[in-house]
């Protein structure tokens, strides 16, 4: 039961605070309605009859003591209308559905005074009209139906609800202000996530001012190591650019042999470890967004590994007739590094890649699927992680690495709010990388 009703309250923080809101204010509402408005004016109402009740008793004794002429006198004294009947009329109750005050009426009228037969409050609900048996003759008697009833009961209530309902608007407002702060840090801290830098200014509360000054502190920091990662990374590479590539061109030099042929391999794997290195520390940096059509971006890859030989296939998705070509706001040149990882990941273990799009309201899924070895389930958490080589999984022969291509993409993947996730393919049986981002 508790499960049930912690599933069944809304999300949003809008939502329930407005439910924080208006559940006491109708709760107290109904508490009022029912132990006040019901129990007052049926008490009210219960009094009021019982008067009626003494004085039809008076007319009953003063028709039988002193006649009916007597009677009417009196009754036009008390402002009741007293006529004779000829014939006493059959016992009925006669009511509308919605008269509550109603059923009070008649009940009094029954149980405390004897004689009444036909007891009338439908064929004209501002009266209260009902027969009376003497020992002289039958009489019936007709009065103000004011007289029994408390007049204008819904004016409370619509004055009750009324008041709810404005200052339920009013408490929403400065809710709205309060909660509005909280909204901005969020859309910045979800922003900054998806390697975008947002204006925020800190407002609202203290608690809220002082975790927004907490998140831009927090910013300023995560920028400041990006920054600083980058520069050493891009140092680093710069200045150990310089010695390889002296030792290329002195290899360059030497005469042709075995030694040499495996220098130059080391060199060249020695310059693309750099370039790795490199392309995982600005896999972070806060490049602007900006939109792209993420069709054409997938096709310019494909094209590059079709032009230097590799097996890449790529089926433009059909659109809808009439459709525009879709624009996706993310950061075209760390995606494109992220794809070409995968790609590049792809051909170095298989023989042949497949790359598929699919647009989604919310996101786009680019999946890259090979005919290769595959990553084994138990390990394919690791092998999201930098510098994870998976030797035994992946083919050892097809090429060195150091473990960085599935953790630039993941990370790409996370900048734009998305994931990397890793399966089987169903179409070539190897590894199948769907690269998520949203939307």
């Amino acid at each position: 039961m508790f499960r049930w009703l912690k599933n069944s309250l809304p999300r949003r923080l809008y939502a329930r605070a407005a439910l924080i809101l208006i559940l006491p204010i109708v709760t107290i509402q109904l508490v009022v309605s029912i132990t006040f408005l019901q129990r007052h004016f049926e008490d009210v109402t219960r009094q009021m009859t019982r008067s009626v009740v003494i004085e039809a008793r008076l007319l009953r004794e003063t028709i039988e003591t002193e006649g009916l002429l007597r009677a009417q006198q009196l009754a036009r004294a008390l402002r009741i209308s007293l006529a004779p009947l000829d014939a006493a009329p059959p016992v009925e109750n006669r009511r509308l559905f919605y008269d509550v005050s109603g059923r009070t009426v008649i009940e009094v009228l029954r149980g405390e005074l004897d004689g009444v037969g036909l007891l009338d409050l439908e064929d004209n609900d501002r009266a209260l009209r009902f027969s009376l048996d003497t020992e002289v003759l039958p009489v019936m008697i007709e009065l103000d139906r004011r007289r029994v009833s408390a007049s204008n009961p819904h004016q409370l209530l619509v004055l009750m609800i009324l008041v709810g309902v404005l200052m339920t608007v009013v408490a929403y407002i400065f809710l709205r202000n309060q909660l509005r702060p909280i909204a901005r840090l969020s859309k910045a801290a979800e922003a900054f996530g998806k390697g975008r830098v947002v204006p925020y200014k800190p407002s609202g509360a203290l608690e809220v001012r002082a975790a927004g000054h907490a998140f831009l502190e927090m910013r300023a920091r995560i920028e400041r190591q990006i920054e600083q990662r980058t520069m050493m990374l891009s140092g680093v590479s710069h200045d150990l650019r310089t010695p390889l590539t002296r030792m290329q061109l002195e290899l360059s030099m030497l005469p042709p042999s075995p030694e040499v042929a495996a220098l130059e391999q080391d060199v060249q794997d020695m310059s693309r470890l750099l370039t790795t290195f490199l392309d995982f520390a600005r896999a972070d940096a806060l490049e602007d967004a900006r939109l792209v059509n993420p069709l054409d971006l997938v096709e310019g890859i494909v094209d590059q590994y079709k032009r230097t030989g590799g097996k890449v296939s790529f089926t433009r998705p059909a659109l809808p007739e009439g459709a525009p070509e879709p624009q996706v706001s993310l950061r075209p040149m760390a995606l494109e590094r992220a794809l070409d990882n995968l790609v590049g990941n792809a051909l170095r273990y298989g023989t042949h890649a497949q790359v598929s799009v699919d647009l989604f309201q919310a996101a786009v899924r680019f999946s890259v699927e090979d005919d290769g070895p595959g990553i084994p389930p138990d390990q394919r958490g690791q092998a999201l992680k930098p510098f994870a080589r998976l030797d035994a999984a992946r083919n050892q022969n097809a090429g060195t690495g150091v473990g960085l291509g599935l953790a630039i993409a993941a990370d790409v993947a996370r900048s734009h709010g998305g994931a990397l996730r890793l399966g089987v393919s169903d179409k070539l049986g190897g590894l199948k990388a769907d690269l998520l981002i949203a939307r």
